[in-house]
């Protein structure tokens, strides 16, 4: 069965990890962070299933009831957020066939291809290499640090200057750097890279702009081979009803990008392989409620669901204060 590993926080603020099979999940003796776990497995020289038998059979829990509870916690995270980084590509998924037609029609149609298309059809064509090679450079952003980072149930933040507050479900790589800078990974969750759509359509240039906000991580790390393909669905609640729903395709069979070469060309730069820091890198998506005209609202619930993944990533959207900034000199 596929292992999932989760983090809880008891009242006491006890923190342990949780190890999932199926519809049995236990707490894992002797370790209160899936980075702890990590390093422990890569000290004995095996994987993440052989450091957790080494570390004997815990209580068994329910990650259901937990969830219900709010004891569960993002996945991964470091004790200095500053040491993790939230970065992500973008133009990497196919969407639909028909949502293909209609690109490859407008891209043969055009006199001068758009930026955008550009580097989607570059990913098209040359994004899943042979094995050992390195293909076509994907769009990349940079998306924050630990500060930002939220877990199941936790509100996700807009600032106040923000213009939308938009949902972005997909899936995200967690690696560790080890000792030796090699990157570690430890596996794929269920997230919402949530991003501001209307400062982004207003003008590309301001794509970075867009990308610094809070994202959410589902509870679960799917551990072990990366998932071929992933269907599932995005929801927005809005007052008890469901105002908005669409299934999002994901996994290395609905992507122009292999898994493979997304991680070479974010971990060819040295500065993203110091020994002890975590990365949370977001794969992308094909699915938005913005595309379809949906503008979110203050309270309302973003969830997305999918399998292997047993449990739901909820996140209601709220607004953080207006703050003056004010600069001195020194």
């Amino acid at each position: 069965m596929t292992l999932r590993l989760l983090q809880h926080r008891a009242a006491d603020g006890v923190r342990s990890v949780i190890a999932a099979r199926g519809d049995t999940a236990a707490f894992v003796p002797g370790v209160d962070s899936v980075r702890a776990l990590a390093g422990k497995a890569i000290a004995m020289g095996t994987d993440l299933a052989g450091a957790i038998a080494a570390c004997g059979a815990g209580a068994p829990v329910d990650i259901v009831e937990e969830l219900a509870a709010g004891r569960l916690l993002a996945p991964v995270d470091h004790p200095d957020p500053a040491h993790l980084f939230m970065t992500g590509t973008g133009l990497t998924h196919l969407g639909s066939a028909e949502g293909r037609d209609k690109m490859h029609r407008e891209a043969a149609a055009a006199e001068k291809q758009t930026d955008s298309m550009r580097i989607f059809l570059e990913g098209v064509a040359g994004g899943k290499p042979a094995e050992g090679a390195v293909g076509s450079q994907p769009e990349w952003f940079y998306k924050g640090n630990g500060h930002g980072l939220v877990g199941p149930g936790a509100p996700l933040t807009s600032p106040a200057f923000a213009k939308d507050g938009g949902e972005e479900p997909e899936l995200a790589g967690i690696y560790l750097i080890g000792d030796d800078g090699t990157p570690f990974r430890l596996g794929v969750c269920l997230a919402n890279e949530f991003s501001d759509h209307i400062t982004e359509r207003h003008n590309y240039l301001w794509l970075a702009h867009s990308k610094l906000r809070q994202a959410a991580l589902g509870a679960e790390l799917l551990v072990g081979p990366l998932p071929a393909e992933i269907e599932g669905k995005s929801r927005i609640h809005r007052n008890g009803a469901v105002v908005w729903e669409k299934p999002f395709l994901s996994g290395q069979e609905n992507m122009s990008h292999s898994f493979a070469n997304l991680e070479a060309h974010h971990f060819k730069y040295e500065l993203f392989r110091q020994p002890g820091d975590i990365h949370v890198h977001f794969f992308g998506t094909a699915t938005l409620s913005f595309s379809d005209g949906v503008a979110t609202q203050l309270g309302d619930v973003f969830e997305i669901e999918a399998a292997p993944f047993a449990l739901p990533l909820r996140n209601a959207l709220a607004q953080a204060p207006a703050q003056a900034v004010t600069v001195k000199a020194l």
